[in-house]
């Protein structure tokens, strides 16, 4: 990384002394930046920072340290991935200068291989990393956890409440796809999901995802970062957000959805956001989150190495639709049963190329039934 000056060492009390730690706990084998010593990123897989940027949010910062990272290095982990803890990342004088050294950081670990786990500070956040990948000068798709849409109004300033509209807005654009998992339609306007509709990006409710948890496997196999705000877990699983409502994600829920994002070989970044320390007064919260980070953790050691399929390992099914122009070749990878669709689009050279997108088998049977996958339909309509 080309500039490590920004990160604040964790407590050298709590943490430098290994002894103190079974040599199967996180704290034992993390590699942690101390008093005079930063980690090695040479063969980092994933690095870990937190940020208490919290101007854009009506949730609080804290100058104590960090109970998450006291809660995830009690856990167990066997042979755990190479894993570094940075610190904390110094919140500068000008938020746009802290939002610009997030961009750097995330586009310094993106670019090395390394991904990225930051908790926050406010949703808002989210803004900085996708122009990490922007400087990268990388299309992404983004999920988005959260109960709302994060639009906002075009005269707003950025805040965590209108992220999204500024995401879109930016140019050059490299926003792909973004999807918005787990919405709550009592608290979104039937125009804002109507602008998404028309912008053939995903929205999934709360209800459909709680019901089709499977779902999720997919549509985070499709992403590249996953951004988590914890106000989308109901509030007697997690209390220390003032965004929280009791209906919402569950804490089984929202560990299964961090394995899936851990899972997928093209996620490059994962976002936890609106931690609000200050609540969490019986540390139900940093239990949570950094269950949370074992699961991401857990699912990133099971991954098969499929960003995309294998097309000499898999199993090929080709389903015509009634209209006799629409047909959907449908992937079964062999090696871990997953699969995929091929969406048609002409590239730069105006050939005809296939993109793939993740699938359930569950979307081949009702393509035999006649009817088109809604994560097909979008993709194909972004490419027109």
């Amino acid at each position: 990384m080309k500039d490590l000056s920004h990160f604040c060492p964790i407590s050298n009390s709590l943490y430098s002394v290994k002894d103190k730690w079974h040599a199967s706990q996180i704290g034992y084998q993390i590699d942690s930046h101390i008093k005079d010593y930063f980690p090695n990123l040479d063969f980092a897989e994933i690095a870990i920072f937190n940020i208490n940027e919290y101007e854009g949010t009506g949730n609080s910062s804290s100058t104590k340290d960090c109970k998450i990272r006291d809660s995830l290095y009690r856990l167990y982990f066997d042979e755990l991935p190479k894993v570094v803890d940075l610190g904390s990342l110094q919140v500068m004088s000008s938020r746009k200068d802290t939002f610009k050294i997030v961009e750097d950081v995330c586009a310094d670990l993106i670019h090395s291989g390394i991904i990225p786990i930051i908790i926050g500070g406010g949703h808002d956040l989210t803004y900085a990393i996708y122009k990490s990948y922007a400087k990268l000068e990388r299309p992404i798709t983004v999920s988005i956890i959260d109960s709302i849409f994060n639009i906002g109004m075009s005269e707003d300033k950025l805040k965590s409440s209108s992220f999204l509209s500024k995401m879109i807005a930016h140019k050059p654009n490299y926003l792909f796809n973004t999807m918005n998992v787990g919405y709550q339609t009592f608290f979104v306007k039937p125009e804002e999901i109507s602008l998404l509709e028309d912008l053939n990006y995903e929205t999934y409710r709360l209800g459909f995802i709680r019901n089709n948890i499977h779902e999720l496997e997919p549509i985070l196999r499709n992403t590249d970062f996953v951004s988590l705000d914890m106000s989308c877990v109901k509030s007697s699983d997690c209390i220390s957000n003032i965004y929280s409502t009791p209906n919402g994600f569950d804490s089984e829920e929202i560990c299964r959805l961090s394995r899936y994002a851990g899972i997928s070989d093209k996620s490059s970044s994962f976002g936890i956001f609106e931690y609000n320390q200050d609540l969490d007064l019986n540390n139900q919260g940093s239990q949570l989150i950094s269950q949370i980070i074992w699961y991401f953790l857990s699912g990133y050691k099971s991954r098969k190495q499929e960003l995309n399929p294998n097309l000499d390992n898999c199993i090929k099914y080709t389903v015509a639709f009634d209209d006799e122009e629409t047909e959907i070749e449908f992937y079964k990878s062999n090696l871990s049963g997953r699969w995929w669709m091929a969406v048609p689009f002409k590239n730069d050279d105006g050939d005809i190329a296939n993109y793939y997108i993740a699938c359930t088998y569950n979307d081949y049977v009702k393509s035999n039934q006649g009817e088109i996958p809604y994560r097909w339909k979008k993709t194909y309509k972004r490419f027109l």
